[in-house]
């Protein structure tokens, strides 16, 4: 664990807002980079250094990387599915950041790099299926990973290996699967599937709404990481031996009907469900198997589902809730 500088890139976001808070206090100084103004910034703390800068630029990297110990690449340009299936190229050009941060690090001799990778590198040909086997970390190859999004962090993977191999900088990679929890994107095209349920659901009850829109048959399988289960495994990743991917996510298994059942659970309702089977879907099935990360670290999320989507569902609600006089019409983005 750090006591001197760490940057936090993305952290405008919905993950790097939560790690900021997290760090605060264990570090002398947390420096925080985002891209978006920070009016835009999903959490912003004042006992941090926060600047708005694009760490697609090279000098912009050196200069926010020097002096600092630790490195969080948490940075790129994502989304939900409906994001990245129809974004490949801008979520191509995240490997700028990447690499550009490597690059800094090396010479400006900071001590750890960590990279958030995803889930979405995993071959697509072991994802076809609802009931499938959990993905271990041998699975990302051959390589057959989700076009565009899953590409890059792929090919990250590879950069942050190669300048260990290379130049001995200490890095660490978590593949994350399908984080959620409060503070993050619900509505605009960006959301992922909790955060866009919790959304719907709560419109409906707002509005007085009777149906849901599902995108696809509801029967593809996801498991899904509440946030306090990112942050840890996040920072014990860092702080680790693995210098390799690991698998960071869940191993709970749901269907997204099923999901929809929880958080209709939870809102004390029951809508009315219409399935648009031409909307974005992503794989068949995706589970984490943990074998390795219970092995290294001793330990894998362990939040319950249920669990997770009340906290991220109550806060939803009362974010829509306190839009004044709940003028307009309810969201309409996946």
């Amino acid at each position: 664990m750090s006591q001197g500088t760490v940057l936090v890139a993305g952290a405008g976001g919905f993950i790097g807002g939560h790690l900021v808070r997290d760090l605060i206090g264990s570090s002398s100084r947390v420096v925080a980079v985002d891209c978006k103004p920070l009016g835009e910034w999903h959490q912003v703390f004042g006992e941090t250094e926060n600047v708005v800068a694009d760490l697609r630029e090279k000098d912009v990297c050196y200069s926010v990387v020097e002096g600092a110990e630790d490195i969080y690449n948490l940075a790129s340009d994502m989304g939900g599915m409906g994001f990245i299936e129809a974004n490949k190229a801008l979520c191509m050009l995240s490997v700028l950041i990447n690499t550009n941060l490597l690059l800094a690090a090396r010479d400006h001799g900071a001590q750890r790099f960590f990279f958030s990778s995803s889930a979405c590198v995993y071959s697509m040909l072991k994802q076809t299926s609802a009931d499938v086997t959990p993905l271990t970390e041998s699975d990302a190859y051959p390589a057959v990973p989700e076009d565009g999004y899953g590409w890059e962090k792929l090919f990250s993977e590879r950069m942050c290996r190669h300048f260990t191999e290379d130049f001995g900088i200490v890095t660490r990679v978590a593949r994350y699967h399908n984080v959620y929890g409060t503070h993050g994107t619900f509505e605009g095209g960006r959301e992922k599937a909790p955060a866009a349920i919790c959304r719907k659901v709560a419109e409906a009850k707002l509005f007085g709404s009777r149906e849901i829109e599902i995108w696809g048959d509801g029967e593809q399988t996801r498991s899904f990481t509440y946030i306090d289960d990112c942050l840890r495994g996040t920072r014990a990743i860092m702080d680790s031996d693995v210098d390799e991917p690991i698998n960071l996510g869940s191993a709970e298994l749901v269907t997204v009907n099923g999901l929809v059942d929880i958080v209709e659970e939870i809102a004390g309702t029951s809508l009315e469900r219409r399935y648009d089977l031409s909307a974005p879907k992503g794989v068949r099935g995706r589970n984490s198997d943990n074998t390795m990360i219970r092995e290294r670290l001793g330990w894998e999320p362990d939040t319950p589902l249920r669990a997770g989507l009340e906290h991220t569902y109550r806060w939803v609600h009362d974010e829509l809730a306190a839009r004044p006089g709940l003028v307009g019409q309810p969201a309409v983005s996946g």
